[in-house]
């Protein structure tokens, strides 16, 4: 782990004269050996909206009204659960506001707790958040890309999986590349995806219009099931379709003027995402009825079969597109996780280092890539999404709890947003009862996340707080980090000046 690099035979800086066979004498020029300011207001927003809007509200809208058992009931818990997820998004863009550092919730969960919960919180995104989540959104991908090819029978396992790997190592390496063409990409993506549901909106209230087709809307709210279990169970499914909106704070050093622009494209993104879902869901209900619904497979083709069926064959490459913005973007948000991590010795040190030529976290970014590949050649891929609801329930009520308890240990710290302390209280309780519903309604799945957030202890103790390791372990460990410092022409983030 990253305390495991805390010998100091790690290079600091490429040795020049290595650089020097890598670039000429008249081309080397002296620049700062760090993330750049680049990603502006419109890009951020889109690189929220990106992640939020994946596959689900096309494919399977349906975990709410499958509880509440009414159109009308179903409505109300999509608004409801968007203006929860928007009050979470606030409360971190209090945070990012107040402590405009990389990292997001892990550096939160730092300045609040220290270092042992840090370390825990980082240890759950890389375990079980990024890599399960990349590898089954890659899936998802590729089973929707291919599907015009295989119309009439199920795609290969063979080429899902090729397509799968094939599109995770394309972003990744454009990441590695060029950030702002990765930040371009995911605001052309964002545009297609919103254009794809303002294609169902409109056609959805257009065929209601001509049809008359207001069936569904009338005693709307007839046979809803009011019961605590049933709206808690339809909440926790909204909420998750909502994931996504904290990952713009792992970028907040590469934010231009983050102070003003974080709290500004939460904001923007989260009544974006919210209006979207609501009146798409009504679209839906304009055209199918809840039974079609709860028996589609992918709602969004099922709904233009009903409506315009030579377009049906559109919609899986625009779902795929879709869940492209979401690998994109997700890829982009960890890996900055996973760089400001290493930089605090919880990961292997070369994890925080920068390629000095195109100045990218290139290792963090490769690393996902590992991670994605292995999670992708387990049969039970989707099985460990579920792990994924009480991963993030944990990492969500940490970082409210340390929002509530800054306020009294660190009265004074600037906060050029200061939400009213009722409103993080009032959230912690709700997210500890997600929390409890997440370990009632999914015991098996919450058991071995539980597990798996706890080998992080010993790794802790091994790789951080154990500070005096063998001398041949270190060395060895030391021309490890030198190796891949050479193969991808990284060196640690500097505020001073380097030769390249």
């Amino acid at each position: 782990m990253s305390g495991i690099d805390s010998s100091k035979t790690v290079m600091n800086r490429v040795d020049k004269k290595e650089t020097d066979v890598q670039a000429p004498k008249a081309a080397q020029k002296e620049t700062v050996v760090e993330l750049k300011k680049q990603i502006n207001l419109y890009q951020s927003v889109a690189i929220i909206v990106g992640i939020i809007i994946g596959s689900g509200i096309f494919v399977s809208p349906v975990g709410i009204l499958q509880n509440v058992r009414s159109v009308g009931m179903s409505c109300i818990m999509w608004a409801v659960c968007g203006i929860f997820s928007g009050l979470c998004a606030l409360c971190y863009a209090e945070f990012g506001a107040s402590i405009p550092q990389s990292g997001g919730e892990y550096t939160y969960i730092k300045r609040a707790f220290g270092d042992f919960p840090a370390f825990i919180c980082l240890w759950i995104n890389f375990i079980i958040i990024c890599p399960v989540g990349l590898a089954a959104s890659c899936m998802i991908f590729a089973t929707y890309i291919l599907h015009p090819v295989f119309p009439d029978c199920e795609t290969p396992q063979v080429a899902t999986r090729l397509i799968a790997a094939l599109v995770i190592s394309l972003l990744v390496c454009l990441n590695c590349i060029n950030i702002e063409w990765s930040a371009k990409v995911q605001v052309v993506i964002t545009i297609c995806k919103l254009s794809a549901l303002l294609m169902i909106i409109v056609i959805g209230f257009i065929f209601q219009g001509k049809a008359g087709n207001s069936e569904n809307f009338k005693e709307s709210f007839s046979g809803s099931d009011y019961s605590a279990g049933a709206i808690a169970i339809s909440f926790y499914s909204g909420f998750w379709a909502y994931g996504g909106w904290s990952y713009l704070n792992f970028l907040t050093d590469e934010l231009i003027e983050p102070h003003k622009n974080l709290p500004r494209a939460i904001m923007i993104s989260m009544t974006i995402v919210t209006c979207v879902y609501l009146v798409a869901n009504i679209a839906y209900f304009s055209v199918l009825t809840p039974a079609e619904m709860l028996t589609s497979s992918a709602v969004a083709v099922t709904f233009l079969d009903q409506t315009i069926p030579m377009a049906a064959w559109i919609m899986p490459i625009l779902i795929a597109i879709s869940v492209m913005g979401s690998i994109n973007g997700t890829s982009l948000s960890m890996s900055r996780l996973f760089f400001v991590g290493a930089e605090n010795n919880h990961l292997p040190s070369y994890i925080s280092m920068i390629n000095i030529r195109f100045l990218t976290p290139a290792p963090s970014l490769i690393t996902i890539l590992m991670m994605c590949l292995i999670m992708q050649s387990f049969e039970e891929i989707f099985y460990l999404i579920e792990l994924m609801g009480f991963g993030f329930a944990t990492v969500l009520t940490c970082v409210l709890a340390g929002q509530v308890y800054l306020r009294y240990r660190e009265p004074d710290l600037p906060r050029p947003i200061k939400l009213p302390i009722i409103l993080p209280i009032v959230l912690l309780i709700v997210s500890l009862a997600i929390l409890v519903l997440t370990v009632y309604q999914k015991p098996k799945e919450s058991g071995l996340g539980l597990l798996m957030v706890a080998s992080g202890a010993p790794l802790y103790v091994l790789g951080v707080y154990w500070e005096r390791k063998p001398t041949i372990f270190r060395k060895y460990l030391g021309r490890f980090t030198i190796l891949i410092q050479k193969l991808l022409y990284a060196c640690p983030q500097e505020d001073e000046k380097a030769w390249i």
